[in-house]
């Protein structure tokens, strides 16, 4: 297929904006599907887990392929809930352009600003959808309004409503300078074209001639033409609005409601006239040519009864079943047994895809999230997949012993199709703990757990992932030394330890020259000091931003080994991090609280009794909105707390923020 008529786009937005209903009425417009599917029915194409039908939200990204006037348009519709963020952070690494829906009344929501961050990092070209047009208190405008200023780009209004609230019933679009109009029946039946309402010609003039500066600004000789008096055509607009959404100078704006069938024939057109093709788009400075040698990455891993499928995107050159590739991640040669185009939870065999292309892949034994397949004569690695730290931990445990093998098993299936899941031992307990982005990610693992792989599972409270760091530096000499008979161990390390920024990790470098310690026997060093870093000297916590350097040791002809030298470097950082001024960390979350004005009083002062900082305030609609800083030890059952403070009226929404150092009395509880 000719690229330029090929869209990779992903469906992204705050929870409860209306993502999946966008999706769902793309399917139908497109004649995907035959009938409407309701996200409150448990009827969604694109909500097909047990678990989404039954909760009413997205949990997996879910692809699917359609057809729109002559284009190919691969469409992944993701969660919009923080817990289940790698499912938005490993779709838009592999995506060209993507559709940000924003809720008409809510506005610009903390996950939708985190989102954004994650498209801004990929550099993904977006069109912004204000959906729910037709819900009390919906205000179009005020949303373009938060678009400029809490995202920071320029809004470029394509679109006006037509009516407000349970009174809206079409769109100005501002290309065409025409009205469109819906049947008031709310079917599904297409718009009529009128001409714009004589309300409305004074505010469409305005946000059109808005509209055309903005676009001419990306074309010198459209512009020069307009400073002459030129007015350009339809043709030549779209042209301009299309690379200045590909160069990021402007985000386009659509208007509707997806729920009542307004708004997403023009959003169609809209991904086809604005968001890039493949061969727009260089990633990693690979062009999308299909001849070239393979370049693909894995962005997903699923399993199910018929095995494991290995969702990728194919940068550059063609796959095909039986093809041998090389994971250049890992070195491993893998054989595509079969390869599929998915459309949800169905899958539709073919017999080869080419640059461009989302295909899951069955026959791959040893590929995981963020690793790249290439052809073996050319091997290259594209940029890896980044899971997020986990910030909360749960203790689980076999109900009988006869679970324990199924545990472990479905433990670690889950923790392959998840990356931003984590699975360690406590060093103190034995305990298996289970670590993720939140409670209800959690839930959602264990109930994975009794469903797919029939294990009963105990599990304790969740428990805050606290973490520990060094606040000064340290340089520690240390002797490892063993003689009991046969071979010894031998093995002299000096460490220098010294923090980083917050964010930065574990750092290891060698300054070893002249053989101190043989080259050979460095890695171990490393190893022993990144194992001894799972667990903290403080409270058995992993140990995060500092730098490790190797700046001398010795060793014995004989009795040195690798063993020895991870040995001295492990006994080496623990000794290193008691001098080096060790703290604890929590996690801080970025709290929104939206509560009627009566009980704000109320709901900031519950805040401040848990250690929360506010951070501003402001109006939306009727309701008073709080930014607040809270630590993740103090929010657990806020929900509850919540609902009695505001007789059930107010909400709230939470995400990571960052890690701090707690205070003295955390560190004693």
């Amino acid at each position: 297929m000719e690229t330029r008529r090929l869209r990779n786009i992903g469906i992204i937005a705050h929870v409860d904006a209306g993502k999946t209903t966008t999706s769902e009425r793309i399917l139908y417009y497109t004649g995907e599907k035959r009938r409407l599917g309701e996200v409150h029915d448990g009827a969604a194409t694109m909500d097909f887990d047990p678990q989404e039908k039954a909760r009413g939200i997205t949990i997996n990204s879910a692809a699917t392929t359609v057809f729109w006037r002559d284009h190919q348009i691969n469409l992944i519709d993701t969660p919009g809930h923080i817990d289940f963020n790698i499912e938005v952070n490993r779709s838009l690494r592999v995506l060209d352009g993507a559709v940000v829906v924003f809720d008409g009344v809510a506005g610009v929501e903390p996950q939708t600003e985190t989102n954004w961050r994650l498209a801004d990092q990929y550099r993904v070209p977006r069109l912004a959808f204000v959906n729910k047009l037709d819900r009390t208190g919906a205000d179009f405008l005020r949303v373009v309004e938060m678009i400029e200023q809490r995202l920071g780009v320029t809004p470029l209004v394509l679109q006006l409503p037509i009516g407000s609230e349970a009174g809206f019933r079409g769109l100005v679009d501002l290309v065409g300078m025409q009205a469109l109009v819906w049947p008031e029946d709310e079917t599904a039946r297409p718009f009529a074209v009128e001409a714009i309402p004589a309300e409305l010609a004074e505010a469409a003039a305005l946000w059109r001639r808005r509209l055309v500066e903005h676009a001419v600004e990306q074309d010198d000789a459209l512009l020069a033409a307009y400073l002459d008096g030129q007015e350009p055509d339809a043709a030549a607009l779209r042209a301009a609005i299309r690379r200045g959404t590909l160069a990021g100078a402007f985000v386009p704006v659509l208007a509707g409601s997806a729920f009542k069938n307004k708004g997403v024939e023009p959003l169609l057109d809209a991904v086809t006239a604005y968001l890039p093709a493949p061969s727009d788009v260089a990633r990693e400075d690979l062009d999308a040519d299909p001849a070239g040698p393979l370049a693909a990455l894995a962005f997903k891993v699923v399993h199910d009864e018929h095995g494991t499928l290995t969702f990728v995107r194919i940068y550059r050159g063609s796959l095909a079943a039986g093809d041998s590739v090389l994971n250049a991640s890992n070195g491993r040669r893998e054989r595509v047994s079969r390869l599929y185009e998915m459309h949800a939870d169905k899958k539709q065999e073919r017999q080869r895809a080419v640059a461009g292309d989302i295909v899951a892949l069955a026959g791959l034994k040893a590929t995981a999230t963020g690793e790249t397949l290439s052809d073996p004569a050319h091997p290259l690695q594209l940029e890896r997949i980044v899971a997020p730290e986990p910030v909360i931990d749960v203790a689980v445990e076999p109900r009988s012993q006869a679970d324990q093998q199924g545990l472990l098993k479905g433990l670690q299936v889950l923790v392959q199709e998840d990356p931003s899941l984590r699975l360690r031992q406590d060093p103190e307990s034995g305990q298996t703990l289970l670590s993720g982005m939140g409670e209800l990610q959690l839930e959602v693992t264990l109930e994975k757990l009794r469903s797919r792989f029939h294990v009963e599972v105990a599990t304790g409270r969740p428990q805050v992932a606290y973490r520990e760091t060094i606040a000064a530096a340290a340089e520690v000499r240390h002797l490892h030394r063993k003689q009991s008979g046969g071979p010894g161990q031998y093995a002299e390390v000096v460490i220098a330890l010294e923090p980083l920024a917050r964010g930065e990790g574990v750092v290891f470098d060698s300054r070893i020259v002249g053989g101190a310690v043989p080259r050979e026997f460095v890695p171990a060093v490393e190893a022993g000091i990144r194992r001894a870093a799972e667990a903290g000297v403080l409270a058995g916590h992993p140990v995060v931003d500092f730098k490790a350097t190797l700046l001398d040791g010795s060793h014995h002809e004989r009795d040195s080994s690798a063993l020895a030298f991870e040995l001295a470097a492990a006994a080496a950082f623990r000794e290193a991090m008691r001098q080096a001024a060790p703290v604890v960390l929590e996690p801080l979350m970025a709290v929104e609280l939206v509560t009627p004005a009566d009980y704000l009083g109320d709901c900031i002062g519950d805040l401040m009794r848990r250690r929360g900082l506010v951070r501003g305030q402001s109006q939306r609609g009727n309701a008073a909105v709080v930014e607040a800083q809270v630590p993740l030890q103090e929010m657990f059952g806020y929900i509850g707390k919540l609902r009695a403070l505001s007789s059930g009226r107010a909400s709230f929404t939470m995400q990571f923020d960052r890690y701090e150092v707690a205070p003295a009395a955390v560190l004693d509880r």
